[in-house]
Parts: C-alpha cells; sequence; structure tokens
C-alpha cells in the first residue's frame, strides 16, 4: 500500500510539476505582452499630451518673443490679445465688447482653452510675471532652452515643460514660459488600462492553468499506463499486459503503438528460446542415449573386439555428424524468424537465383534429370527477400523431393509470372504425401516416415525452416499430392515494382544491420 501510495504521489507530483512549467512559462508570456501594450499605449498617449504643452509653449512663445525687453507685466499684458488674458484669468473668452472675429482670431485661445493646462510667465530673476487658473506651475533653473518633466502628485502624473524665451528683435533671454499639463486623460486612460490588464491577467492565468492542467494530464495520463504495462512486464517478461488503445492520432499512440509491437518481438524471441532449448533437449537425447550405450558398451567388453569397436566408432560419428546438422537446422529456423530485424531492405532476382540452384543441383546430382521451365519468367523479375534465403527454400524442397522419389529420377522445376505474383513449381514423381500428413508437413520436426527419414538423413526440419523463411517474406507456401505419383510444391511470393525495388537497393546499400549466414 505504502508503495502504491508513493507511486501515486510521484505521478501527482509530476503532473503539478508539469503544469506549473506550462503555467509559468504562458503567465510570463502573457505578463511581458501584457507589460509591452501597456508601454506603448502610454507612451503613444504621453506623446500626445507633450504635443499639446509644446503648442501652447510655442503659441505663447511666438508672442512673448516680440518684446525686445525684459519680460515684465507691463509689457507682457498687452501682448496678449484681449481673450487670452481673460482666459488666462479664468474669465469667458469672449466679451460683450469684443466682436466674434476678434475674439476667434486669438492663436492662443484654442492653445490654453483646455482645463488641464496651467500656464505661467516668468521673467529672467524667476519672478512670475502672469498666469492663469489658480494653480501656478513653480519655475525652476534649466540649462537647455526646453525641457519636459514628468511629475508625480497625488498619484497622478503631471508633465512639466520649461521654455526659454528669446527676443527676436535683438536675440536676448527675457524671460521664461513654465506650463504644467495635468493630463487628466491620461491619467484615467492608463488607470482604466492598468486595472482591465490586471483583470485580463487574473482571468487568463486562471484559464492558462486549468488549460495546462487538462492538456498536461492528457499527456502525463497515457504515459502512466505506459509506465505502468512496463513495470508488469519488468516484473514478469512472460506477462501479456499491453497498453490499450489510445484513440489519439499524435505522437503517444505511436509510442505505444511501438512499445507493444516492441513486447510482442520481446516476447516471441522468449518463446523462442524456450522452444529452441526444448526442442534441443528433445531432439539430442537420442543420438546422445546411442552415443552413450556404444561408449558403455566399448568401455565393458567391445574394445577388444575389432568388429564391435569398428561399428560402435562409426555409429557414434554418424549420430554426431547428425546432431551437428540438427543443431544448425535448429539455428536457421530460430535466425529465420528474426527476418523482418536483419534482411528488410534485400531484393533479389529470381530469373538468376532459379537457374543457379537448378544448374547446381543438377551438377551434384548426376543421377537425377532436373529440368527447369523458367518461359513464363521476365529476366528482371525480382522479389523482396534475401537471395541466399531463396536459394535456401529451392534447396530444401528440390533435396526433399530427391530424397523422396522412387523409380523416375525426374525433378522438373518451372517459374512463372501474374499480374501480382511470382510462382515458383518444384514437382517430384516419388511416394507421395496422404492427405493426413500434408496438414503436419511444415511443423518441426515432423517426419511422415521416421524410419525411412532417419535412413535418409532428414530431422523434420527443413520443410519447417522453408516455410518460416516464405511466411517471413509475405510469400506463401503450399502442396498437392497423391500417394504414389508424388508431390508439388508451391511458392508464391509478392511482385515488388522497379520503383520500389531502386527504393529497397539503396535503403539496403545505406544500412549497417549486420547479416546472419543461414546456408
Amino acid at each position: 500500500m505504502t508503495k502504491n501510495k508513493n507511486k501515486e504521489t510521484k505521478h501527482s507530483s509530476l503532473i503539478v510539476r508539469w503544469v506549473s512549467i506550462v503555467a509559468l512559462t504562458i503567465t510570463v508570456s502573457f505578463v511581458i505582452f501584457s507589460v509591452v501594450v501597456y508601454q506603448i499605449v502610454s507612451r503613444q498617449s504621453l506623446d500626445q499630451q507633450e504635443e499639446m504643452s509644446l503648442n501652447v509653449v510655442t503659441t505663447l512663445d511666438r508672442t512673448l518673443s516680440s518684446i525686445p525687453d525684459e519680460l515684465e507685466i507691463s509689457n507682457v499684458i498687452p501682448s496678449l490679445s484681449p481673450a487670452t488674458r481673460r482666459i488666462l484669468k479664468g474669465e469667458p473668452a469672449i466679451s460683450d465688447k469684443d466682436s466674434t472675429n476678434n475674439a476667434f482670431s486669438d492663436n492662443l485661445i484654442a492653445s490654453i482653452s483646455n482645463p488641464d493646462i496651467n500656464a505661467a510667465v516668468y521673467n529672467k530673476h524667476g519672478e512670475i510675471v502672469f498666469t492663469n487658473g489658480n494653480v501656478t506651475p513653480k519655475f525652476k533653473s534649466f540649462k537647455e532652452v526646453s525641457k519636459n518633466e514628468l511629475v508625480k502628485r497625488n498619484g497622478h502624473q503631471i508633465l512639466l515643460t520649461y521654455q526659454k524665451v528669446y527676443s527676436s528683435v535683438n536675440n536676448k533671454l527675457t524671460g521664461y514660459i513654465v506650463v504644467s499639463n495635468n493630463m487628466t486623460y491620461y491619467n484615467s486612460l492608463m488607470k482604466n488600462l492598468l486595472h482591465s490588464m490586471v483583470a485580463i491577467s487574473i482571468i487568463a492565468i486562471v484559464v492558462f492553468v486549468v488549460t495546462s492542467y487538462i492538456l498536461v494530464f492528457n499527456v502525463v495520463k497515457p504515459i502512466k499506463r505506459m509506465s505502468k504495462v512496463a513495470q508488469e512486464v519488468n516484473a514478469d517478461p512472460n506477462s501479456g499486459a499491453r497498453i490499450k488503445e489510445l484513440n489519439r492520432d499524435d505522437e503517444l499512440e505511436n509510442l505505444a503503438t511501438s512499445i507493444n509491437q516492441m513486447l510482442d518481438r520481446m516476447q516471441s524471441y522468449i518463446e523462442q528460446q524456450k522452444q529452441f532449448v526444448g526442442d534441443v533437449s528433445h531432439e539430442l537425447r537420442t543420438p546422445v542415449a546411442v552415443i552413450e550405450g556404444h561408449l558403455n558398451m566399448l568401455e565393458r567388453w567391445g574394445k577388444d573386439d575389432p568388429q564391435i569397436l569398428d561399428e560402435s566408432i562409426k555409429a557414434s560419428l554418424q549420430e554426431a555428424d547428425r546432431m551437428k546438422h540438427l543443431i544448425q537446422e535448429m539455428l536457421d529456423l530460430t535466425r529465420a524468424e528474426q527476418i523482418d530485424v536483419q534482411y528488410p531492405h534485400e531484393v533479389t532476382n529470381v530469373y538468376d537465383t532459379v537457374k543457379r540452384v537448378v544448374a547446381d543441383l543438377a551438377m551434384v546430382h548426376p543421377d537425377f534429370e532436373i529440368r527447369l521451365d523458367e518461359d513464363d519468367l521476365p529476366q528482371d523479375t525480382e522479389i523482396q527477400i534475401y537471395h541466399g534465403h531463396l536459394e535456401q527454400v529451392l534447396v530444401i524442397l528440390i533435396d526433399n523431393a530427391i530424397k523422396y522419389s522412387t523409380n523416375l529420377k525426374q525433378i522438373n522445376v518451372s517459374a512463372g509470372l501474374t499480374k501480382k505474383e511470382v510462382n515458383i513449381i518444384v514437382q517430384d514423381f516419388g511416394e507421395g504425401i496422404s492427405k493426413e500428413d500434408q496438414k503436419k508437413i511444415f511443423n518441426r520436426f515432423y517426419r511422415v516416415d521416421k524410419a525411412r527419414t532417419r535412413e535418409k538423413g532428414g530431422n523434420g526440419l527443413g520443410l519447417s525452416i522453408a516455410h518460416k523463411l516464405v511466411d517471413s517474406y509475405h510469400g506463401e507456401i503450399s502442396v498437392e499430392s497423391v500417394e504414389g505419383q508424388g508431390s508439388q510444391f508451391k511458392l508464391t511470393f509478392p511482385l515488388i515494382s522497379k520503383k520500389k525495388a531502386a527504393k529497397l537497393k539503396k535503403l539496403n546499400e545505406n544500412s549497417e544491420l549486420p547479416k546472419s549466414n543461414l546456408e
């Protein structure tokens, strides 16, 4: 119970870590994005406020620069139009005594009519000469011709603009202009924007965390399944536990499929190993017992009898030779079950291979007439198989035909082509096989006539090897036989196009997989 709780805790902490990482990443990204947007809006709005203040300063400077002497109340007031004076004093811009045209022709009206703008004019000694409204922006010395300064008062930002006034007559410094912009709209805008962005950020973070949890859980859940299956198989290699269908078309589905295939292959290898050990222990028991019997007989009294000594030595050597062939055949059978790993891209020319095998066996068995009919097979016909394996299958079939031939020592081999398949037939005119035996001849160690097979040197593995090799290359092997008349074995392989053959050859050239010799 404690172990299970620890595992669940680990899995939960894994989900929490992944959710935290994903949520933190998204949150930081969103916060950075929000800060950037806030700064952009702030900068653009501030530029507008600076432009507004600059317009006021420029208009005042243009009016006051016509004064040649130091700015004073006596020369500043007359320089300003009546409408401007009234605005600076907080009075209505238009008087009953002024005409409409004179009132609105004044350029300062539009510049300083904004309630956020407070303007003040100072002389060279920093003494106030003129101001509008109840709030007078304070003066402080500055070196530049003009200067902008942001200050914070009562939680709001205020823009102060300082401007030196030079006389257009003699270019002398006559005074200073100070404009204070309360930026009411800017402060309200940025405050509302900040509140909105904080609220949106909180909502977005919550949504991101929930979404991240769902997404991460959706990813971690199948990983937990895979981990559980891996632990079960690790505890019991013979376990049939497999990852269930994830029903998702993504990399995790592919990974689960690959793991299941790997586990199937691993268990297949375990079964092969068990079967190999079982077959070896079963089949070697007889020859070992025979050799042991002869040796015991020789040890007791047979070594003094030359005839018995000679017979025992020959029998032992014969059994030893049979053991050697048996072990080789079992190794071949085991390797034949790993074709898709060792020979995934091999391509073989059927015409050349069949012709070569028939010619070789005809030379080895001159007492047999081995005929070849390849008229229906184009010379460039290719199938996906390692050439050594196709040779081995043909040798097994022709060798069997020779072993079980009777009076008519003739073997017919034919090869032909259909639209999608290549067919190879090996026919003999020997003993034939009963219908009952035809169903079993491809089983391991099955022999139709055990006594005669032992005389001919067979172990009952040849057709099993042939069947496994053909099946590994997605082909088929079948038999038709009539007792007393002979047998006909038929091989069928899928035909591949020239384009696919070229692709497989190229892949085979680039492959570095080791090839084991099965011949």
